[in-house]
């Protein structure tokens, strides 16, 4: 079964267990205003990565990949987003022919390769990773496979060619996802 598919029937389970644990509590599981306030005050995942300071080359990626929209739409996605310095170990020229106009379409697919369709925090992703044995592989949005192991406590994601990238920072909610953040590019084989 897909990760996404796990996820959605363990969120859906979650979300019961909230409501029967607030119907048994005697609080109306509806009524919390309080968190409505806090995920407005949220960013999407477009605003979190341009708020870092170390996403720009993301940031400018996505723009030219003409992708903001997407990654404004209530989704939700989780996004492996590349710093700056991941970008820049790529090799010399990548990124500024990727970002021509008439390489869009292959910059799209690249961006579209580290985002998953739905929420998957890392927990997730490490339970996924140890129920299959040490490593998980996974469909991103472009359609192409990631591969997920843990080194001790930390994610490492393999792309198509074999290139490793770690997530350095996990979980960053949005309000329409949640970003993990990753010292590498991934790329299609």
């Amino acid at each position: 079964m897909p990760i996404s598919s796990q996820l959605k029937i363990a969120a859906m389970a979650s979300v019961a267990a909230m409501g029967a644990f607030a119907l048994a509590a005697g609080t109306p599981a509806l009524a919390n205003h309080h968190n409505e306030a806090a995920e407005q005050s949220q960013p999407n995942i477009v605003e979190a990565a341009m708020g870092t300071g170390v996403h720009n080359t993301l940031v400018a990626a996505v723009k030219a990949a003409g992708l903001v929209d997407t990654l404004v739409s209530p989704g939700p996605f989780t996004v492996f987003a590349p710093t700056d310095d991941a970008f820049g170990k790529l090799p010399a020229g990548t990124v500024d022919t990727l970002l021509k106009p008439e390489n869009k379409g292959q910059l799209a697919n690249v961006l579209t390769y580290h985002v998953v369709a739905g929420r998957v925090p890392a927990a997730a992703l490490g339970n996924a990773i140890l129920e299959a044995g040490g490593t998980y592989e996974f469909e991103t949005v472009a359609g192409e496979t990631l591969s997920a192991s843990l080194s001790g406590d930390t994610i490492v994601i393999t792309d198509g060619a074999g290139r490793t990238s770690t997530v350095t920072m996990a979980d960053v909610k949005t309000t329409n996802g949640v970003i993990h953040v990753t010292d590498g590019v991934f790329l299609p084989a």
